[in-house]
């Protein structure tokens, strides 16, 4: 079997863009959040999400049969699977254990920012950040500890960061990694009419202005709550050297 990079992140967080990236090569195939019909399908959601009823027709819901084309894909092609941490609703997904697995982190602050754009009122199961936390550590304790990637330390300097992240899965950068056509690819998924916007105007990644992010009022309380979740990771993030 080849390759599966398994890329774990919460929305909001450069993912697409992350995707997009290895769309670009042609020894890899991606998959753009396989697991969001099986979330949608049976997860308790407070909030209905955008275009929901299509995704959960039109995606595979059935979570044995979603694995199963992964992994059949890989026999003949490395793959890559953006998915959200909060897709996996099992507490203990083993079937990831055997892929080479990613967890993509931002700061709670930027991220709640950014999705209350799309949905005003989220949670913290929404944002992903606890999930996350969870495999983390079940991917730890089973002695499969994931790389940990930052969207600050990927944006300091891309081309350095995306060498450093293909050292640790052990397969060579191409330089066809840093830039992409404007508009979106092919494996996108029905929802990038809501989320993908800014990406489809990009060409690459994009150095992002700093500037401080502002949540609404309503959400101090959750960036409280998303916060210590986040700073499990400080001591595990690859550092863009």
């Amino acid at each position: 079997m080849n390759t599966i990079v398994n890329l774990i992140s919460g929305p909001r967080n450069i993912s697409t863009a992350l995707m997009y990236s290895f769309a670009q090569r042609p020894n890899f195939k991606v998959f753009d959040e396989p697991f969001y019909g099986y979330y949608l399908g049976n997860a308790s959601l407070t909030t209905k999400h955008p275009s929901q009823d299509a995704i959960i027709e039109s995606m595979e819901g059935d979570l044995n049969r979603v694995v199963d084309t992964i992994n059949k894909a890989a026999q003949t092609s490395n793959v890559f699977v953006k998915g959200m941490a909060h897709h996996f609703l099992d507490e203990h997904p083993q079937f990831i254990l055997p892929w080479s697995n990613v967890i993509l982190i931002r700061h709670p602050k930027k991220l709640i920012a950014s999705f209350a754009k799309v949905i005003e009122h989220p949670t913290l199961n929404d944002i992903g950040i606890k999930r996350a936390s969870e495999l983390f550590l079940y991917l730890k304790n089973s002695e499969r500890t994931p790389i940990v990637i930052d969207s600050d330390e990927l944006m300091r300097n891309p081309k350095k960061y995306l060498i450093q992240l293909c050292q640790h899965l052990n397969i060579a950068f191409e330089e066809s990694m840093l830039s992409w056509k404007e508009g979106g690819i092919i494996e996108d998924g029905i929802w990038a009419k809501h989320w993908y916007e800014n990406v489809h105007k990009t060409t690459g990644f994009q150095v992002q202005q700093i500037k401080p992010a502002q949540i609404p009022l309503h959400l101090g309380p959750l960036l409280a709550e998303a916060m210590p979740y986040y700073e499990t990771f400080q001591e595990y993030i690859l550092k863009n050297d």
